[in-house]
């Protein structure tokens, strides 16, 4: 009980505004006034601080025992532990890499790895390679997440018990995680979802204190809480790409609070609302993306090595990695120097040879019958071509460097004919101009084989660069960019790729390199007597940030790939198929990622009576109806709703995506549906909810040690769910954990959909 004291010295309670948690100020009122309780003495028992402790401690103790169980078997890569083992090796290495996700949680890796002794030399190529053969440390690296992911059970009952939940529903929200089969064969290997989950976990703690904390605003624990959701929050987002999800919800959660606190009529003034905005932009805002860019930062700090994602990036950003082929190779370009280009996305030549384009094409659209040019993916003396200034060099010897926005032109070898473009339809696609070649000596057409040179990124002066030096080649007269796409001519050009020119001039697939400067003056050179810069450039943060989030997006929707084992948002609440994560032929071993099946089944009934409820009360209230007392709706619409917000946030905005989706993308809403199904199995239990109390007239809130009566039945009814999940728990465990071998009959009968694609099945089934 505080003191008197202790009471006076708090800012005292709004009577206006809504309780988001219920039993969020811990004593007061209790000091003046003492509810009795009708709850079971057992119950109560639960609920003192030495009993919850001691739960909380057995869960805990469960938590490793089940993620820890085995965890060197298999010895084996599992899954994609090919990527994420791979990326901890890079980092050892300090090679860069390219990868969708953000690089906190494989950095994590990265450090585990090296705090175990990997040398960083395994490359986990392929599922199935052994660990042990190669001297791998693996079980210091998967120590990892198992350890996280145990963590997260303890973060699971407090979120539960900040909310104003008792020892007993807390308990069942954290055995829904704890026993189940996904949750627990995600986190015992080298992948980067129990990472996410546990930091997601932390972030929904850190702000339920927060928001427990408004009655005592801008205080020094309120700021803590605030900076700790933040900095939590960068965490998740920093450790998977869908940790977005986990921003966007306290995003949405913030949005309704401020909302609430704009309300003038609970009087608060827009000085008010604005200090509260500013608080929450500084921590919310300010402060996660601080700690979002501290993990590029160390990201590009460590990768400093050219490495196998240096074809992802921009010339710029290789040439600031040590040992990279532009670094190495890349040379300025002069004028008379005979080249070979390659375009960037195809990577095939510009060829052309002495076949000319046919009279007519199969739809009867007649062409120049010019000299083909053609994309070509072999290196041939047709790919070589000559650049030719158009105007006057006043620099004797090897010719002027060529610059960006110098008009060229570009003389093939082997047939001594100048590249040409012109207003006729190419061959495949009616509204691109072919593009030919022409006599170099007849000068009739001298402004049609005129092209402008267009670096990218270039600025005024810059000089042209083999390797390094992307650029487009654009048409003067009709401002056309040469451009290919993969589909092949027809046999008369010998199905190779056309070219053509693109009416978009700056269409970014339209982007071509030179590969290598065959010659000076006609005779081959050796690049290595040439001076190359070996020192690597600079390159500022922001713009390596910049450019590597562009492509983080752009590759992750570009997902879309089939694969065996992708499966539909709709079908993952539901189970309707898992993930084979590895096989044994041999003994006939295998690990097959699927969930709980008691465990996930109780999670949807819940949210559809939760939904239910919800539903009839609004229906009730439109008649004037008051069903649910305002203290109980005031836990189902804040505490409770907050957890279908996590769960919505985190689930629904899948169903938009149209990238490579597994049931492992639901993890974080199904912890989310834990919590509400313990939210919603204490209103089915309980006869009374935290009644309200009040004091001169007042009302006010209840301690947090007074929890809803849920009566003997309470603990009876949690700990039957607690021994049903784990026992299915064991029964689903050898497909868990990979141990031991089944023969075709045991793995029918763990098949509890016929949509499980599990492996050595019997075939009569």
């Amino acid at each position: 009980m505080a003191s008197p004291g202790k009471i006076r010295n708090r800012k005292p309670f709004s009577t206006t505004r809504s309780d988001s948690y219920d039993q969020d100020d811990e004593d007061h009122v209790h000091a003046v006034y003492q509810r009795p309780t009708a709850r079971s003495a057992f119950e109560q028992a639960l609920d003192t601080p030495k009993a919850s402790a001691a739960v909380v401690g057995v869960l805990t103790a469960l938590a490793f025992a089940l993620r820890f169980y085995k965890i060197n078997h298999p010895d084996q890569v599992v899954f994609d532990e090919v990527h994420f083992g791979k990326f901890a090796s890079y980092y050892i290495l300090r090679q860069y890499y390219f990868d969708v996700h953000p690089p906190f949680a494989k950095l994590l890796f990265g450090l585990a790895g090296w705090f175990v002794g990997f040398d960083g030399h395994f490359t986990f190529d392929n599922i199935g390679d052994s660990y042990t053969e190669n001297h791998v440390p693996y079980v210091g690296m998967r120590a990892l997440p198992a350890i996280l992911g145990s963590l997260t059970i303890p973060i699971v009952y407090a979120i539960m018990k900040e909310t104003g939940h008792s020892t007993v529903i807390a308990a069942f929200s954290a055995c829904i995680v704890l026993f189940d089969n996904a949750h627990v064969a995600q986190s015992r290997l080298i992948l980067l979802d129990a990472t996410l989950i546990f930091f997601m976990s932390l972030t929904i703690y850190s702000y339920i204190r927060f928001r427990k904390l408004r009655y005592w605003e801008f205080s020094v624990e309120w700021w803590s809480w605030l900076i700790a959701t933040g900095f939590f929050m960068a965490c998740a987002w920093g450790s998977k790409v869908n940790g977005i999800l986990t921003v966007l919800t306290i995003g949405v959660a913030v949005l309704i609070d401020l909302w609430d606190i704009l309300d003038i009529k609970k009087g608060h003034t827009l000085e008010h609302f604005w200090k509260h905005f500013l608080a929450r932009a500084l921590g919310l805002i300010v402060v996660p993306f601080i700690i979002y860019l501290s993990f590029f930062y160390v990201h590009f700090a460590v990768l400093t090595y050219s490495g196998p994602g240096d074809s992802f990036m921009s010339p710029a950003f290789q040439e600031t990695l040590i040992g990279n082929e532009l670094l190495m190779h890349s040379q300025e370009l002069h004028y008379y120097d005979v080249i070979t280009m390659k375009h960037r996305d195809t990577k095939v030549f510009l060829h052309s040879h002495p076949d000319r384009y046919p009279l007519q094409y199969d739809d009867g659209r007649i062409s120049s019958q010019g000299q083909q040019v053609t994309g070509y993916g072999y290196e041939d003396a047709n790919n070589h071509w000559q650049i030719i200034p158009t105007k006057a060099l006043p620099e004797a010897g090897r010719g002027r460097v060529v610059q960006h926005e110098d008009t060229i032109q570009l003389l093939h070898m082997n047939t001594q004919t100048l590249l040409l473009t012109h207003d006729v339809a190419s061959p495949l696609m009616p509204t691109n101009q072919e593009f030919t070649t022409w006599p170099k000596d007849d000068h009739s057409r001298h402004n049609d084989t005129l092209f402008y040179l267009d670096l990218i990124d270039g600025n005024a002066g810059d000089a042209w660069k083999s390797k390094s030096g992307h650029f487009r080649l654009i048409h003067v007269p009709t401002k056309v960019s040469m451009w290919t796409h993969t589909k092949q001519l027809p046999e008369w050009a010998f199905k190779q790729q056309e070219i053509n020119g693109n009416k978009n001039a700056m269409e970014k697939s339209a982007t071509w390199y030179v590969d290598e400067i065959v010659s000076t003056d006609g005779n081959n050179i050796d690049l290595a007597e040439i001076n190359t810069p070996n020192e690597p450039k600079k390159l500022g943060f922001f713009r390596k940030f910049g450019e590597l989030q562009l492509l983080m997006l752009q590759h992750n929707a570009g997902l879309t790939a089939s694969h065996p084992y992708a499966s539909s948002p709709i079908n993952w609440p539901f189970l309707i198929s898992g993930i084979s994560f590895w096989t044994e032929n041999d003994t006939q071993k295998q690990i097959y990622l699927i969930g709980n099946a008691v465990g996930w089944a109780i999670c949807v009934i819940f949210i559809a009576i939760y939904v239910g409820i919800i539903g009839a009360d609004v229906v009730a209230r439109r008649r004037d109806i008051e069903a649910i007392p305002e203290h109980i709706r005031n836990r189902l619409w804040n505490s409770a709703g907050f957890f279908l917000l996590i769960w919505a946030v985190h689930y629904l905005p899948f169903f938009l995506m149209s990238r490579q989706l597994f049931i492992h993308h639901y993890l974080p809403s199904h912890l989310a549906s834990a919590l509400l199904a313990g939210s919603v199995l204490n209103f089915i239990l309980s006869d009374t909810i935290n009644f309200p109390i009040s004091v001169a007239g007042r009302r006010t809130h209840m301690r947090p040690s007074e929890f809803a009566d849920l009566g003997a039945k309470g603990p009876v009814v949690v700990g039957v769910f607690a021994v049903i999940m784990f026992a299915v728990f064991v029964f689903m465990a050898p497909l868990t954990f990979g141990t031991p071998g089944l023969d075709g009959d045991a793995v029918n009968s763990k098949r509890l959909l016929s949509s499980w694609t599990l492996h050595f099945a019997a075939k009569n089934t």
